[in-house]
């Protein structure tokens, strides 16, 4: 599943839900969509030494020192059918960063790229708080992570020339989501500020968002 498809997943079904609601009689199923948007780090935590990822088919490519503060986008629909439980999916953009440039044996790997997404189906958790405009939640599930991972390296980085060759190739996982947040309501809104992350041996991505949700 690429990144389009990821999006037009949660889109469609924000969709279905939007036009389902007129048909349910004062929305007993709770349901909602949102969007949101915020910061992230796309990780640099990979697990074949100081910053090296492995990539099928490439061998060693240099991938430390990505950084943080990248922009992160989300939409998300769901629904609460009682007060304590519901279940959300998600697409999360965690946007693309930029690593070191670094020697790893007798190459050099120049313009290192990460782009990390997220198609996430969650089951949220909230607290039986007694104040009835404020929530706060956890959320876990499954992420089907998909990572653009790209660089370019020089075979001969101590010769007269050096001219990298790119490469690009792009990991797919399944792995585990979760996150936590807080929303405060009014009338059909909830406005939310809130915490996600998967885990994943290519550097564990994870943003911090604010948005809006709107239950019909």
């Amino acid at each position: 599943m690429n990144r389009l498809s990821g999006a037009l997943a949660a889109v469609t079904l924000a969709g279905a839900l939007g036009a389902a609601g007129p048909a349910l009689a004062d929305n007993p199923l709770g349901a909602y969509i949102g969007v949101g948007g915020g910061v992230s780090n796309v990780g640099n935590d990979y697990p074949y030494g100081n910053g090296y990822y492995y990539g099928p088919g490439y061998g060693y490519g240099y991938g430390g020192g990505y950084g943080n503060d990248v922009f992160a986008w989300k939409v998300m629909a769901g629904i609460r059918p009682i007060s304590i439980l519901g279940a959300e999916i998600s697409y999360i953009d965690f946007g693309s960063a930029n690593g070191n440039n670094g020697y790893y044996g007798n190459y050099y790997y120049t313009g290192p790229n990460s782009h990390p997404k997220a198609t996430s189906l969650y089951a949220v958790g909230y607290l039986p708080l007694p104040v009835p405009f404020l929530d706060i939640y956890a959320k876990a599930g499954v992420s089907r992570l998909e990572t653009n991972l790209s660089y370019a390296t020089c075979a001969n980085p101590y010769g007269p020339t050096c001219n990298p060759v790119g490469y690009s190739f792009e990991q797919t996982n399944d792995k585990f989501g979760f996150g936590a947040g807080v929303q405060w309501k009014w009338q059909d809104f909830a406005f939310r500020a809130e915490y996600e992350q998967v885990s994943s041996p290519y550097g564990n991505p994870a943003a911090v968002t604010v948005g809006v949700i709107w239950t019909f």
